[in-house]
């Protein structure tokens, strides 16, 4: 999918799908972990891998962010409760959702000037958006 990219600095998604993304302006393979500081490789494979242990990486930025968007892939797939109860008890507001509904939301929350950070595991090859190269 692609976005129409806002003048607005930061770290924006630009598109994602084919296992990857598109962020301010460079393609990132596999998950991502996205604050508007910066873009990083998320070591996360698919949605069962979402543990508490998984987001320690992600969690080491806390500071950054208030709200944190998981994007679970192509569908939608509740948080189990043990990681939903442990990631709030650090004070965040957590919301999962599709990695595309992830993914528009960072980029509206972050032009907000909003203290936002996105989880995103990629769409599946099978249900992947072609990005454009504009």
């Amino acid at each position: 999918m692609e976005f129409q990219r806002e003048t607005a600095p930061g770290q924006q998604i630009e598109g994602y799908g084919e296992q990857g993304f598109r962020i301010a302006g460079l393609r990132h393979s596999g998950a991502v972990f996205v604050t508007p500081e910066k873009a990083e490789a998320w070591d996360v494979e698919r949605f069962e891998d979402l543990t508490v242990e998984a987001f320690s990486s992600v969690l080491k930025s806390r500071s950054e962010f208030d709200i944190l968007l998981i994007g679970t892939g192509s569908e939608f797939a509740l948080l189990p409760f043990p990681l939903r109860t442990a990631l709030e008890a650090t004070g965040l507001s957590v919301d999962a959702m599709t990695t595309g509904a992830a993914a528009r939301t960072y980029n509206v929350l972050m032009v907000e000037g909003r203290r936002v950070a996105a989880a995103l595991l990629p769409v599946s090859e099978a249900n992947s958006v072609h990005e454009s190269t504009a």
